[in-house]
């Protein structure tokens, strides 16, 4: 069965290894994924990432993410959210652009200039299709 989501299968199982209180979470990769990790190590929201190649027992990429925990082993992601869902788009233009928890949090935007925070888009005055919401 394909799956209709992937970008929702991405979040939910980085949300469901932070509930499980894992070190570590595989993803099936694709390049759009590897941005969102991209963004979610720069943003400091988890530790590392990275790709891990095919092998005969398992002939697809898979995407290795480290959480980032405190040292009382809060995760550094409090919260993620799919905003533009296959059945429901959602665009905004650059002066539009939503501020996540006031502007504590962060918006995936995938813009016509690649996949970016909010903040990018707004200083490069792009808008785009929002992808998520992390805080």
């Amino acid at each position: 069965m394909s799956m209709t989501d992937p970008i929702a299968d991405f979040l939910t199982r980085i949300r469901n290894a932070i509930r499980a209180s894992h070190e570590t979470v595989d993803i099936p990769a694709s390049t759009f994924k590897k941005e969102l990790a991209k963004i979610l190590k720069e943003q400091g929201y988890i530790l590392s990432w990275e790709t891990i190649a095919p092998t005969p027992e398992r002939p697809a990429e898979l995407i290795h993410i480290q959480l980032k925990y405190t040292d009382d082993r809060r995760s550094a992601i409090s919260g993620l959210k799919r905003v533009s869902r296959p059945g429901q788009r959602y665009y905004a233009p650059s002066a539009k652009i939503p501020r996540v928890q006031g502007g504590m949090g962060t918006a995936i935007i995938s813009t016509s200039k690649g996949v970016m925070t909010g903040h990018d888009a707004r200083k490069a005055g792009v808008g785009g299709e929002v992808v998520a919401h992390v805080w």
